[in-house]
């Protein structure tokens, strides 16, 4: 699937009348991610908040499963090594002394205790505040395609534009370790974190397959412009998989 996407993915100069928008750009939602795991007893009441952080508008909530703790007894049946290492990463940028779950990250910018909602409300409505640095983003429909654009600004920063696609609701029936017998509902589950681009001030036009955006596999997908992979978020938009 990567490597049909990666192979799909061609820069596109084309009229915008033709086009329909799926997201709209401006003003876009704040990206939270959760490292989150099965074997974790600290981790429901996060899951929980991010379950009600996914029904907002304003933020982009995703839920990122990792295996530190799979020798407690039970294996996340949903964690990859990939976020994992993204956490990693995450702890290394933000000065943290090792990872722990549940971590949120808000904007790539600040973690904190992914329980504490007042905390993370908070980070969220400051990152809202501090928006001179954003770049739009948007999905437009063209046929049998989609158009991502990501618009430009005079800067010597260089980002990743990634593109995620994440199952919208997935409940697990956890059977051993600490959370044993426990039924826990997951929402935005990451399945997929592809980067699809590099951007380096100027705008990019690209174009992604309706096919490889949906089906069984995936009901939620989005974009996400970020400094060097794992640094600050200077863009986010989901696509409307309603529309396609």
């Amino acid at each position: 699937m990567k490597n049909r996407l990666a192979k799909s993915v061609l820069a596109l100069s084309i009229s915008m009348c033709a086009l329909t928008p799926f997201a709209q750009a401006g003003e876009r939602p704040i990206v939270v991610e959760l490292f989150t795991s099965q074997g974790c007893s600290s981790c429901p009441p996060a899951d929980a908040f991010l379950n009600d952080l996914a029904k907002r508008e304003d933020v982009l909530a995703l839920s990122l499963p990792v295996n530190i703790w799979d020798y407690l007894g039970w294996r996340d049946t949903l964690a990859k090594q990939a976020f994992t290492d993204r956490q990693r990463a995450y702890v290394q940028n933000l000065g943290g002394r090792s990872v722990y779950t549940p971590q949120m990250v808000i904007d790539g910018v600040e973690d904190a205790v992914g329980s504490r909602t007042g905390h993370v409300n908070s980070a969220i409505d400051l990152r809202r505040e501090m928006r001179e640095e954003d770049v739009a983003i948007d999905f437009l429909s063209d046929g049998d395609s989609v158009q991502l654009n990501v618009g430009a600004r005079a800067t010597n920063q260089e980002a990743t534009l990634w593109l995620v696609r994440y199952v919208k609701e997935t409940p697990v029936i956890i059977e051993r370790g600490e959370n044993a017998g426990e039924t826990i509902t997951y929402s935005n589950v990451v399945r997929e974190m592809v980067p699809v681009g590099m951007w380096k001030g100027e705008a990019i036009s690209l174009t992604l397959p309706k096919s490889d955006l949906v089906g069984q596999t995936y009901d939620g997908c989005a974009a996400i412009l970020q400094v060097e992979g794992n640094g600050q978020i200077l863009g986010a938009a989901r696509l409307d998989m309603n529309a396609l």
